[in-house]
């Protein structure tokens, strides 16, 4: 029972709470305004079209590093090394910028650290000071496996006000991705898909009540001196809805059962309704670039989309060097092929009607069309799930690419078995790229292929 849990200070276990929901968009609004965060986000990052699933990367990732055994964390530092070692570049105000920099890669681990904090003091049973170091000395222990440099982290919690405030004042701006999240982001965010009973309608009516509320509570909880940084003044009404939110959160919390309490990491969403819906090849395209292509949302695909799929074929893969690159040398080569065909005035964007028209133009002129690009990244993304070199996908190898806590199971074993069409349980290569060229090419709705994402 939750009673035994007090008795004893784990960060750990405070991270893996239900209502470290509520400091969750806080967590990534102090990420953000790191100006080499903010960068890598603008550039690299999927935040705009899936607000929800980096919030769920962002904390899935902090239960791997502090909940799990010395193993998984081992893997998941090495996956972020392998992940941040591809963010870097030149911001639009022509400051470089690396998400391998060893101060901001203390800043967004400690901020994970400061708003568990944040969540026991906001909701009413803050560390005393014995436990502040206790779960510091904890948090120190599994970040130790980054190796940072000696001195980026504070010695000890007493020392954490001191250097947020410092670094507040020296580092933060409100940088484009962090006034994004305050603002735009939430009042355009798709429906999270704990809510398919909504519907988009339904959503689009509580979404503006949501982006109010967490605006609000956003501004109400930053830390004061990131709020005079970025000229944010709560009013009244945000800091009553935080006492009530956050005091209500840890009463109720408090009285709940450990299995209720805490979150389990393979915890997944609801099913979600489909609504059947004809699907022409040219309503499959424009589906295609909406739901797969167009990773950052913007409404166009640039180099920086492939290279963020590429990414999370990665990410869910756990890949070596080797395969990594393999995979992210396959992505660029198909958006050299995209490049080439669809950008017409050489500005490096491809819009979803320049896709559309020529994909579909391309298909019908080149038998050979999808070859140039596509189905080289597919072999590519097959070769990589195929763990055991079999020649096979097996469900689980699939899973471990198409699946995660946003795919609920029935979706995913329906892509399964669309691609599965002789029903053996496996996926051979041939099936895997017959079932993509289907989607793409066919005329009609009947075959399976076209259902690869979902029955719309």
């Amino acid at each position: 029972m939750s009673s035994v849990a007090e008795r004893e200070v784990s960060f750990k276990r405070d991270l893996s709470e239900w209502r470290v929901a509520l400091v969750a968009w806080r967590l990534l609004v102090l990420q953000a305004a790191d100006p080499v965060v903010g960068a890598g986000m603008s550039e690299h990052s999927t935040y705009r079209a899936h607000p929800w699933r980096r919030i769920e990367h962002t904390l899935g990732s902090g239960r791997r590093l502090f909940y799990q055994d010395a193993e998984t964390l081992r893997r998941e530092v090495a996956r972020l090394d392998r992940a941040h070692k591809r963010i870097r570049g030149t911001a639009p105000d022509g400051r470089a910028y690396d998400a391998r920099d060893a101060a901001t890669r203390a800043w967004v681990l400690l901020t994970l650290f400061e708003c568990v904090v944040a969540m026991r003091r906001l909701g009413g049973d803050p560390y005393d000071a014995g436990q502040s170091e206790e779960a510091y000395a904890e948090f120190k222990g599994a970040v130790a496996a980054f190796d940072l440099p000696e001195g980026e982290l504070p010695a000890t919690a007493k020392d954490l006000p001191a250097y947020f405030a410092r670094y507040a004042r020296e580092k933060l701006e409100f940088t484009d991705a962090a006034r994004y999240l305050m603002g735009d982001l939430l009042r355009e965010a798709p429906r999270p898909r704990r809510l398919w009973f909504l519907g988009d309608a339904g959503w689009r009516v509580l979404r503006r009540l949501v982006a109010r509320v967490i605006t609000e509570l956003t501004v109400a909880d930053l830390p004061p001196v990131v709020r005079e940084r970025f000229g944010m003044v709560p009013t009244r009404r945000a800091e009553l809805l935080s006492v009530v939110l956050h005091r209500g959160a840890g009463a109720l919390v408090r009285l709940l059962p450990d299995r209720m309490r805490y979150r389990s990491p393979a915890e997944q969403g609801p099913p979600r309704r489909y609504r059947p819906q004809r699907d022409p090849r040219g309503s499959r395209l424009d589906r295609f670039f909406r739901e797969v292509l167009d990773q950052t949302g913007d409404g166009f695909v640039t180099v920086h989309d492939l290279r963020a799929m590429a990414h999370n074929v990665c990410w869910q893969l756990e890949l070596d060097e080797a395969g990594e690159a393999r995979v992210h040398e396959a992505f660029e080569g198909w958006w050299e092929q995209l490049r080439a065909a669809m950008d017409a005035n050489g500005d490096g964007k491809v819009s979803r009607e320049e896709f559309v028209a020529a994909t579909a133009a391309g298909l019908d002129r080149d038998g050979t069309y999808l070859e140039q690009g596509l189905l080289p990244a597919l072999r590519a993304v097959f070769t990589a799930a195929d763990t055991d070199g079999s020649g096979f996908l097996e469900f689980d190898e699939y899973q471990a690419v198409f699946g995660g806590p946003r795919v609920h199971p029935a979706e995913l074993s329906h892509g399964f078995r669309q691609l599965d069409t002789d029903g053996d349980g496996r996926i051979t290569r041939e099936e895997f790229l017959h079932g993509f060229t289907e989607f793409f090419t066919a005329r009609a709705d009947s075959t399976s292929g076209t259902q690869l994402l979902g029955r719309a």
